[in-house]
């Protein structure tokens, strides 16, 4: 056989770890045995893989054609090879469920312990980072499932809706805006607007709300944890914009309030993603259909 999984572990360990003989290391492996390799390889193919430049080594077309296929089948091959075993061994297997949507874990908790009870030999595993966004890590087998409020249909991907929820604004309930029904653009020219630590393109105040109208907030600031965007609202230090199921559930914790956003406001969708071929994964088919209940969107409620 000309081509061996060896061969794309050594390309993607060369990319990864900078260097043959870091590579070797981590493919346990002397530096002279993967050159070998290589070399065999390079020979059978009848094309070079790397070009020597000094002391680094540079990828021809073949070789970056060669590690495409390599972060493509590998990841696969190492879960056939998980499912494979969890099979031998009486395991169902690991549900992977990606998170494109950072106020969504306290939903995301209250379908995962039903769930975790009516799937005891299911296992459930939670990313919030991937190599290639959300969309590439289903395409990479890295994750199952992915939680997005904004799908990208894609053939070989199915998204599920699985709650609504409306985007409003937050402030504090003292805030000159708490009084207001509902906000226009410009009300946000003199404000600290905070928001998670998303692209500007995918935030929802921007654009839905202020980019339509042309319109800035006086700054922008990125805070990575729910908890403490409420106390920095609550303190008055900015407005920040948030499902109003999540508003609802930090009232009671912050002194905040929800404000819609524009006199026919933010309508948003959960939705669940996944690869078209694991649809009739018992285990993962059960996820979305429990995530759909009523129980499962406690947050729904105006």
């Amino acid at each position: 056989m000309m081509l061996e999984r060896i061969h794309l572990a050594i390309l993607q360990e060369v990319e990864k770890q900078g260097s043959l003989t870091a590579a070797a290391d981590i493919l346990c492996v002397t530096q002279s045995a993967l050159s070998h390799s290589m070399k065999k390889l390079e020979q059978q193919l009848g094309t070079d893989i790397w070009l020597r430049e000094g002391r680094s080594l540079r990828l021809t077309q073949a070789g970056q054609y060669l590690l495409a296929v390599a972060n493509r089948v590998l990841p696969q091959l190492t879960l056939a090879e998980e499912r494979l075993r969890q099979f031998a061994q009486g395991e169902r297997g690991t549900l992977r469920i990606g998170m494109e949507c950072h106020p969504c874990y306290q939903w995301l908790l209250k379908v995962v312990s039903p769930y975790l009870t009516a799937w005891p030999d299911v296992d459930v595993d939670v990313k919030q980072k991937f190599q290639f966004g959300g969309i590439g890590a289903l395409f990479g087998y890295e994750i199952d499932l992915l939680v997005t409020p904004d799908p990208l249909h894609k053939p070989g991907l199915k998204f599920e809706p699985v709650f609504d929820y409306e985007q409003v604004l937050v402030v504090a309930s003292n805030h000159k805006l708490a009084k207001f029904e509902y906000v226009k653009p410009k009300q946000l020219l003199h404000e600290v607007l905070i928001t998670y630590p998303v692209a500007i393109d995918r935030l929802d105040i921007y654009n839905q709300f202020l980019q339509p109208a042309g319109v800035a907030p006086k700054r922008h600031k990125t805070i990575e944890t729910t908890d403490i965007m409420m106390q920095m609202v609550a303190s008055g230090r900015g407005v920040a914009a948030l499902p109003r199921w999540l508003v609802q559930e930090y009232s009671s914790k912050v002194d905040v309030v929800p404000i819609q956003l524009g006199q026919k406001g933010i309508a948003k969708q959960i939705f669940l993603g996944a690869r078209e071929t694991d649809l009739e994964i018992d285990y993962l088919k059960a996820f979305i259909e429990l995530a759909r209940k009523p129980s499962a969107s406690l947050f729904t409620a105006s």
